[in-house]
């Protein structure tokens, strides 16, 4: 089960009968376990026949980037209290007079100092103040705080100080939710542990009471079995550390789709694809690598300029706020603007009929002919074509002296534009040419604007691949129970103790041993994979390696030198060789490998599809060309070995793909639709 902003997706996999299932219903804001029953409800499933639920939600992102979490208190060794607010002083335009820092979630009102101290080796410098801690306690009581977050220094040497405050603040916070940082991250960097802790404890409370409240709707439906969340990673994670650790929620979604993605990936022997998500608020891109999607130790929330860091493994994903229910605006100057504000499932777009009066990108698309109005959601939601016309002529249309297909066109193309900067930021500022990859396309939007973007992008090869509209929930069912550990050592590579090294691997890969061992359920294997940050002598920044085993057992201190070399030619398009290197932090993740739906197969048809496939004939438009006569095709009843020439629609229950003119799609034995993108920008 997937929450977006817009609409909630469900994905059901009997393994007996090898069933698939899919439902969807407009999200709830405000009564999210309303719309999740409700998407239950229009796929038919009984939650008592169910033995695991898996679930992400945006509502951690959502309520980090909206600001509305709780009443957040931080405590910080003493000294300290204003690093949070300091950061690094980061200022990427420097030349812009408007520019502004972050903005602490916590004001500095509500940040206490802590009368203790450790040394960087995690030793004693000055024992912890007990009776100062419970007197600040206090103090948080009278002001009504809901959630604490502690950052002592160089805890993640020495958690027993932060251990400490912990308690105390339980015991005399008995309600609030409290977060220490050591329990979210074990490295170096004391700004960004602080921003990690503070997050988990902004958006605490919300997250732990959504949760336990829908566990508890679980069990009053029947449901016995075992309730995991996916993690930013895209791994599992049981519900009682989700409600601990909500900030490993925040990209479950989006990191969902990219497992998806990668299963299909290795289903066709692809080893690099950019997975590119669509719904009705955001975009979202990551990047498959080698049959691996790529992650990284921290990201920034909230753009570069006032991002608020977060320090855990996630899915390298970047996102912009372009989706399908993006509204389109006229500001200064006359200029047409799209998103970020979002009409959400409430209102939504005019074309919903739910109350919306600006148009949104959903809305372009139906007057551009691509949308349906009666064939919407199968049927099952009709269009208002009329009203969105009209609001397209009074809002967008006739203020910029167009005609409102014009301004719809106008819409899309700022769109594309937008949504291409997802993708460029996941590969050409890695590093990499996004050319070179086959770009899987889904989310309910996706499949509209695939072929826009990839001409945007030069990208040649989109594959668009089964159920689009609900794969994110779909590639849950293709997640592993997954655990991360990571150490700060510190070590220059040449002096490396391979001893030492090895014996911290094997003290992280015990504890994910054991985490494993402790789950509800029962993996059919375990897969660990070991990595290291590393970076040059004289570099403060450090760029993750995934180092196989070998290089340890053979101790073979060049072979690791050599593929950090290689890897920082890739992501900098330079290296020193000749350079000596240090080893940061080492790395590892354990993987609890789960059993996984069948592949998909359709029928093997003739290169010319059955007439049956064809429901109708319709004006689109595209650009250069007006409207044009444009075929609509009926999904399901396509067949392997099919092609079909652009222009084209290809429609199913929850998506719609447009085939521009010069494409050309192929259906290929799992049922996906290979598109090869036209030489023109039409």
């Amino acid at each position: 089960m997937d929450i977006g902003g817009t609409f909630t997706d469900l994905a059901t996999f009997d393994e007996k009968t090898g069933q698939l299932s899919f439902g969807k219903a407009l999200s709830t804001h405000g009564e999210l376990v309303n719309g999740i029953q409700h998407t239950l409800d229009s796929a038919g499933v009984d939650l008592a026949n169910g033995y695991l639920f898996l679930h992400g939600s945006t509502i951690a992102i959502n309520t980090l980037l909206e600001r509305n979490g709780a009443n957040t208190a931080l405590l910080i060794t003493e000294g300290f209290r204003d690093i949070y607010e300091i950061g690094r002083v980061n200022r990427p335009d420097a030349y812009n007079l408007f520019f502004g820092k972050h903005v602490p979630l916590v004001k500095r009102s509500q940040r206490y100092e802590v009368r203790e101290r450790l040394r960087a080796d995690g030793s004693l410098h000055r024992e912890l103040d007990e009776e100062h801690v419970r007197e600040t306690a206090k103090a948080l009581k009278a002001q009504g705080i809901d959630a604490v977050a502690v950052l002592l220094l160089h805890s993640y040497r020495n958690p027993e100080h932060e251990q400490r405050v912990k308690a105390i603040l339980q015991e005399e916070l008995p309600g609030a939710f409290v977060t220490a940082s050591h329990e979210l991250s074990q490295e170096y960097r004391e700004f960004e542990r602080a921003s990690t802790a503070v997050a988990n404890a902004y958006v605490g409370p919300r997250v732990s009471a959504y949760l336990g409240e829908l566990e508890t709707h679980l069990h009053e439906r029947g449901f016995g079995g075992a309730f995991y969340a996916v993690q930013s990673t895209g791994g599992l994670f049981p519900v009682a550390h989700a409600r601990r650790d909500c900030v490993r929620m925040l990209e479950s979604g989006p990191a969902a789709g990219v497992i998806g993605a990668q299963a299909i990936c290795a289903q066709l022997g692809l080893g690099d694809a950019i997975a590119f998500d669509m719904g009705g608020t955001t975009a979202k891109a990551g990047v498959i690598s080698d049959g691996k999607p790529l992650t990284t130790g921290s990201a920034l929330i909230g753009g570069y300029e006032r991002a608020l860091p977060i320090q855990i493994p996630m899915m390298d994903i970047f996102e912009v706020g372009t989706g399908g229910g993006s509204i389109a605006r006229i500001e200064l100057g006359q200029s047409l603007r799209v998103g970020p504000r979002s009409a959400g499932s409430s209102p939504g777009p005019v074309c919903y009929g739910r109350g919306g009066k600006e148009p949104t990108v959903t809305d372009a698309n139906l007057l551009l002919g691509r949308l349906d109005p009666d064939h919407f959601l199968g049927g099952d939601m009709p269009l208002d074509h009329a009203a969105t016309m009209t609001a397209m002529h009074e809002r967008i249309a006739g203020p910029l002296g167009l005609e409102p297909v014009a301004a719809a066109d106008g819409i899309l193309r700022i769109a594309v534009t937008a949504m291409s900067h997802a993708v460029k930021a996941v590969t050409t500022e890695r590093g990499l040419d996004a050319g070179r990859f086959t770009m899987v396309v889904y989310g309910g939007a996706g499949p509209l604007h695939a072929s826009a973007i990839a001409r945007e992008l030069g990208i040649r090869k989109v594959l668009i691949p089964f159920a689009p509209g609900y794969f994110s929930a779909y590639g849950m069912l293709f997640s592993d129970l997954r655990y991360d550990y990571v150490r700060s050592v510190f070590r220059r590579l040449e002096d490396l103790s391979f001893d030492e090294i090895e014996a911290m691997y094997a003290s992280m890969e015990e504890e994910g041993r054991a985490a494993i061992g402790a789950s509800e359920l029962t993996p059919e294997g375990i897969v660990i994979e070991r990595a290291a940050d590393m970076r040059y002598v004289g570099q403060e920044h450090a760029v993750t390696v995934d180092l196989p085993r070998a290089f340890f057992e053979q101790e073979d201190r060049e072979a690791i030198k050599r593929h950090f070399d290689e890897i920082h030619a890739v992501r900098y398009g330079t290296s020193a060789p000749d350079e000596p290197s240090d080893i940061v932090s080492l790395r590892v993740t354990l993987l609890g490998t789960m059993r996984k739906p069948p592949r998909h197969a359709v029928p093997v048809g003739d290169a010319t599809p059955a007439a049956d496939a064809i429901r109708a004939t319709k004006p689109v438009y595209f650009r250069g060309s007006g409207f044009v006569d444009t075929p609509v095709y009926i999904r399901d009843k396509l067949c392997s070995g099919n092609r079909i020439s652009g222009p084209a629609l290809i429609e199913e229950h929850a998506s719609t793909t447009v085939l521009q003119p010069l494409d050309t799609l192929d259906v290929d034995t799992c049922g996906n639709l290979q598109l090869t993108i036209g030489s023109d920008r039409s």
